[in-house]
């Protein structure tokens, strides 16, 4: 009789939990986002590259510029140092030796600049796809919103992408 009840009980679980799977998953509606594929194609991050490039353009020009001429002292000091007369060659190698030192700090401060107002530029973008993510996803009801960090295999039925890019287009 014992075993009557308990299978009795065991059947009843299994059918309430396939009934219940089906309940929940309906309840619940999913969405993808490439992210990456957004903050390549979106237009606002197109801007903010440019914008980028335009602001430290010039330095990194002056940059090149001062490499070249790093180069041309090196060049000359290999070239000329043996007929130099020691006092000229003193000379030159501690202006190429400041010059080099110099050049390395605006190098650094260059690169420490420009990482500086990337991270500003993404967190900005990122803040801006996110606002239009959630607003996409309150239009449609979409209860959770995944990206490919955590997802392993997403149908096309669920992938947003393109629709998330649509709605930056608009912004």
């Amino acid at each position: 009789m014992k075993a009557w009840i308990t299978a009795g009980i065991g059947v009843a679980l299994v059918v309430a939990g396939w009934t219940a799977v089906p309940a929940i998953a309906g309840a619940q509606t999913v969405g993808y986002v490439t992210m990456n594929r957004i903050l390549e194609d979106s237009p606002q991050a197109e801007q903010a590259m440019r914008e980028l490039e335009e602001e430290f353009s010039p330095r990194d020009s002056e940059l090149v510029a001062e490499r070249e001429e790093l180069q041309r002292l090196r060049d000359r000091l290999e070239r000329e140092g043996d007929m130099m007369d020691p006092s000229e060659r003193a000379a030159l190698e501690r202006e190429f030796s400041a010059r080099s030192r110099e050049f390395r700090r605006a190098q650094e401060s260059f690169s420490e600049d420009l990482n500086v107002r990337r991270n500003e530029e993404l967190s900005r973008l990122q803040r801006r796809i996110n606002d239009a993510i959630a607003e996409l996803a309150r239009e449609r009801d979409i209860d959770v919103i995944l990206t490919e960090r955590n997802v392993l295999y997403a149908s096309d039925r669920v992938d947003i992408t393109d629709d998330v890019l649509a709605a930056m287009q608009r912004e």
